[in-house]
């Protein structure tokens, strides 16, 4: 077989295996975002073993309106922005890869509130791809919806 450029669905599958290898591993990856966020309460509902559902709704911070579509972008974080700040991280995560991988295997939706804003934002993915986003009343913090998320995970 001749070497060739993988087409970017296929690179964002495999890249979702690496960090979505099993409903627990969503939760994880969500909870830490929480964590992240600042919030002090953090509701976890799962159904069907979490193959059906997935929702973490949290208190935290909310993702500023301008940058909620971004979020789901492979490699945009709020952590890092140079070498130097890897020798000082001292968040859970910073990579930017888990709510790409995760909507890259799943259905997302959610909804964000950031502090200070008047109105909140809802964005709904289909494997990766967003097709609805809307301003939404919304308390301060994050729900955020994954369902049939093992409908599309990569083979481990």
């Amino acid at each position: 077989m001749p070497i060739k450029v993988l087409d970017p669905e296929l690179v964002a599958r495999i890249a979702a295996g690496e960090i979505v290898e099993r409903p627990a591993s969503v939760v994880k990856e969500l909870v830490e975002n929480s964590l992240d966020a600042a919030s002090s309460q953090i509701t976890i509902e799962a159904r069907g073993g979490g193959v059906s559902l997935i929702q973490v709704i949290d208190n935290g911070m909310g993702t500023p309106s301008t940058e909620l579509e971004l979020a789901f972008q492979r490699h945009a974080t709020s952590k890092i922005a140079s070498l130097d700040d890897l020798e000082s991280i001292s968040s859970l995560g910073f990579r930017g890869e888990a709510l790409p991988s995760i909507a890259a295997v799943a259905e997302i939706d959610v909804i964000t509130c950031a502090n200070g804003e008047a109105a909140g934002s809802y964005l709904d993915l289909k494997d990766g791809v967003i097709v609805d986003r809307v301003a939404r009343d919304a308390r301060g913090g994050r729900r955020l919806r994954c369902e049939t998320c093992s409908a599309t995970y990569p083979p481990g």
